[in-house]
């Protein structure tokens, strides 16, 4: 069985406007949701979470409705015992015009703690995996630089510097002779001088360094976040933070506790089950410094490290992140072409990105048009049908 959606789309201010947003064009097919050019369109909710729930399609009746009435019909009996008869992803499209906050997930454990002293704050207590595949070109930034680049930056940046007097010279001296528990500390020590900077000398610092630099990639990214979010320490981040600029296809993976914040661009992501997040920087959102400077790893290393490369197999490319909550197929049909989804032991939900054409799940024969949306319970057998031109959809998925 085969069941389409009608999914929720929010308006968070960093979205894109109007039918420029790819999440608009997809909630747009829902005749019921009429976009006002004006307004930014940030995320389109594929799923059961709480904050948006997807619909089937024409009613009122909600997705979790449906695998509540019996879960191991609609996620497979194994994925119902595993995660308690509830779906175990939460997949989204998301549309982003301006930065949205320098953030991380917690791990179980602390999500269970925050979640447990603050339910106000944080709402669930699940973790937060989550992968980006991008649809446009995306720029985010994603885990701690190589150490080196680092006290390059810490040199070359004079305003970087003078924000973390006390910590920068041990940093220099751990990055280049230090173990990795010497280097992980002494980075730790950095970031969080830095993220407790006081407002004033962010200002100070800022102001002066948007206006001596120009043209080198960090220095104008700094001045685009500084427009978007004056005098905030999170455009410093940019000189710790790597910066990935991925091209569509392209993903990466963000696990627990792994530092990361969205630029510019479209993408799908899928992610655990949550709603769970840390902020400390570019976001008006209540701040929480002191659990995320805890909260880290650590890690560092170049932006390559950060990428999740696909598995291809004839017209499909597998993300598959090192979580057992989801996995993301990408299909591409040329025109007048079939694609073959075999049955797996759990749900499915596909998005169509690209193109129409007709899914066949089943016994039912379905449409398919960009912002078509359809939970698929597990054992059906789907064929993908391209009509007038390439059909391009994505599939998240857990077994």
């Amino acid at each position: 069985m085969a069941i389409r959606l009608a999914c929720t789309v929010n308006n968070y201010h960093w979205g894109k406007t109007g039918l420029s947003s790819k999440a608009a064009q997809f909630a747009a097919t829902n005749p019921e949701i009429a976009i006002d050019e004006n307004k930014p369109y940030a995320e389109l909710w594929m799923g059961t979470h709480p904050s948006g729930p997807s619909k089937v399609f024409g009613t009122e009746t909600p997705l979790s409705a449906v695998i509540d009435e019996d879960a191991s019909v609609a996620l497979g009996e194994s994925v119902s015992k595993q995660y308690g008869g509830k779906l175990p992803f939460l997949f989204k499209v998301l549309s982003i015009e301006k930065a949205l906050s320098i953030q991380a997930h917690p791990d179980k454990q602390l999500a269970q703690k925050l979640h447990s002293e603050r339910p106000d704050v944080y709402k669930d207590a699940n973790h937060k995996p989550e992968m980006s595949i991008a649809l446009t070109d995306f720029i985010a930034l994603s885990g701690f630089r190589p150490l080196e680049q680092i006290s390059e930056f810490l040199t070359t940046y004079p305003e970087f510097n003078a924000l973390v007097p006390n910590s920068s010279s041990a940093f220099k001296q751990a990055a280049l002779a230090g173990s990795d528990a010497e280097k992980r500390m002494a980075l730790k020590g950095l970031f969080a001088e830095l993220m407790n900077a006081h407002k004033d000398d962010v200002q100070v610092q800022l102001d002066a360094l948007v206006q001596r630099v120009s043209g080198e990639k960090e220095a104008a990214l700094v001045q685009r976040l500084s427009k978007e979010y004056p005098g905030d320490v999170g455009c410093f981040c940019v000189f710790m933070l790597n910066v990935l600029e991925l091209k569509p296809g392209q993903a990466f993976y963000m696990g627990p506790n792994d530092p990361h914040a969205y630029i510019y661009g479209d993408c799908v992501e899928c992610m655990a089950t949550s709603d769970n997040v840390v902020r400390a920087g570019l976001t008006p959102k209540l701040r929480d410094v002191p659990v995320l400077i805890d909260m880290l790893t650590y890690d560092y290393g170049s932006p390559e490290h950060k990428l999740l490369q696909p598995q291809v197999e004839g017209k499909h490319k597998i993300y598959d992140p090192p979580i057992d909550e989801f996995t993301v197929k990408c299909t591409t049909v040329e025109k007048g072409e079939q694609a073959a989804l075999d049955p797996i032991g759990g749900p499915q939900i596909l998005l169509v990105a690209e193109g129409h054409g007709i899914l066949a799940a089943g016994e039912d024969t379905l449409p398919l048009s960009p912002g078509f949306v359809y939970f698929v319970c597990p054992g059906i057998h789907c064929t993908i049908t391209s009509q007038e031109t390439s059909l391009v959809t994505f599939t998240a998925q857990c077994q």
